[in-house]
């Protein structure tokens, strides 16, 4: 999905190759120009590549060969970073945890998401064939990591009821229960740092290369795509797995017989986010 909605986006640009181009007209120009190519060569078929991330400036052979070239090069690029970004997403997902929450009766709240970090993760895979894809890979896994590690520092349970069994618990204290799931975007959290704005910023930044080809279509695209496939994981992914567990202490049998959990406390198994 990452792949399809980053090269859609940077199809969008209708970026032409060579850029800037204009058919030579007139006397004697024009007709130098045209009488330069064999017949063959004037007019052939563009890249049926779909979509098309380069339009050919003219139906000129040797400008249809260039947009075929940089489609091939820029769309296996786009498809093995995004590659590379969605296997880091996967195993932090199946790793990370949340520690040091609070547990008062059927409510958790605060919380620290911990999990591994995305940058060496995304490196691991990303292309870097050639020296400029290693460049560009190092600045996407950067800011990516970085944006997602500032990301997920913000993300707290905001007294949520976690534990119904927790109000009135009948023993003196309530061993490990899991927590009813819920979607991650119930939660507090900040998020400017995984939009499409704040990661294309960082990227352009990073990168510090202003005449480096087209890396400003690339990373808003990069961008945009990363953060589409957030906003549907934030919606979908669920919190589960969290153990709540505390004591009970207004519990004195055979007067009271049951009790709400005071000051219990709680952690997520890892893998709990799914």
């Amino acid at each position: 999905m990452m792949q399809m909605l980053a090269k859609a986006k940077f199809s969008s640009f209708g970026l032409t190759v060579p850029s800037d181009w204009k058919q030579p007209s007139g006397d004697p120009a024009g007709k130098q120009y045209v009488d330069s190519f064999p017949p063959a060569e004037r007019t052939v078929p563009p890249d049926v590549a779909v979509p098309p991330l380069f339009l050919p400036a003219s139906l000129n052979k040797y400008h249809v060969d260039t947009q075929k070239l940089l489609n091939q090069k820029f769309g296996a690029y786009i498809d093995g970073v995004c590659s590379a970004i969605c296997s880091a997403w996967s195993t932090w997902q199946s790793s990370a945890a949340m520690t040091g929450i609070m547990v008062n009766a059927v409510t958790a709240s605060v919380g620290q998401v911990i999990g591994p970090p995305w940058t060496p993760l995304i490196l691991a895979s990303a292309p870097m064939a050639t020296p400029m894809e290693l460049m560009y890979s190092t600045t996407v896994a950067t800011a990516v990591g970085m944006g997602w590690l500032s990301y997920t520092a913000t993300i707290k349970i905001p007294g949520l009821p976690f534990y119904p069994a927790f109000a009135a618990f009948p023993g003196p204290f309530a061993p490990p229960m899991p927590n009813i799931p819920i979607p991650v975007i119930a939660l507090t959290q900040v998020t400017a740092t995984v939009g499409k704005g704040y990661l294309k910023t960082q990227m352009v930044g990073m990168l510090g290369q202003p005449m480096a080809p087209y890396h400003k279509e690339l990373f808003e695209s990069i961008a945009e795509a990363f953060e589409t496939c957030f906003l549907l994981w934030q919606a979908t992914t669920m919190t589960t797995n969290v153990l709540g567990m505390g004591p009970i202490p207004t519990f004195v049998p055979p007067f009271v017989p049951v009790g709400p959990v005071v000051g219990g406390m709680a952690n997520m198994l890892p893998g709990g986010f799914v």
